[in-house]
């Protein structure tokens, strides 16, 4: 019997700070299975008081895009970079709203190894916002020490080309080490070999809820 677990049929929340998270984060998990289930990508900040990230919004929309996610599930909000430890009770309250009128069933956030002050401030009120179900943290590698995947999922070739695909919209951040596709690759190749897949996206877990139960011999 399969010891995998299984995302289909599930509302998947995927919250992220800033444009080009969760594209780092969770970018073949949902390649590959955008086409299986409902979901949604919010970004709680434009980062457009930055003149040299003008595009990144569109960048976005676009790498969104060659995930194969619809426009009408990217959503994108307007709170300050790097302001948000101040901003605490209006984050809150943003994702109490994203979660009575989505109501997910598993919430990925940045992971808790993570420093950056805003992605840190995220988990910490998603934490809150979501209590009752599952949430996972997801790695960026600029910013996260420590981080050690303990929730991995295994994903195909396709969809790690697939990623590396979104992520080279980014015109903007073309340079940096992180959008290296030969470091997204070898990422993926050795979270696989602690999965002992070929590639795997990894997490690492914030609360798991769930319940024990017999399958029904038509589940089999």
């Amino acid at each position: 019997m399969s010891q995998d677990l299984f995302f289909y049929g599930r509302r998947i929340l995927f919250v992220g700070a800033h444009p080009d998270d969760i594209e780092l984060g969770c970018g073949a998990l949902i390649a590959q299975i955008v086409s299986k289930t409902n979901l949604l990508c919010v970004t709680l900040s434009d980062n457009q008081k930055n003149p040299d990230l003008k595009n990144v919004v569109h960048e976005h929309y676009r790498s969104m895009a060659e995930l194969g996610v619809p426009r009408e599930q990217v959503v994108v909000g307007q709170f300050e970079t790097r302001r948000f430890p101040h901003a605490r009770q209006e984050i809150l309250e943003y994702l109490l709203q994203i979660k009575r009128t989505y109501q997910p069933d598993i919430a990925f956030v940045h992971s808790r190894a993570d420093v950056h002050q805003d992605h840190n401030t995220l988990t910490e009120e998603a934490l809150r916002a979501f209590r009752g179900m599952t949430v996972l943290g997801f790695d960026v590698i600029r910013s996260s020490y420590g981080f050690f995947p303990n929730f991995l999922v295994e994903v195909s070739q396709a969809e790690v080309e697939r990623k590396i695909a979104a992520l080279s919209q980014y015109e903007t951040y073309r340079d940096r080490y992180y959008f290296n596709a030969d470091i997204t690759r070898s990422t993926l190749i050795r979270n696989g070999a602690i999965a002992e897949r070929p590639y795997a996206e990894g997490f690492d877990i914030l609360r798991v809820v769930g319940s024990f139960g017999c399958m029904h011999a038509t589940d089999e």
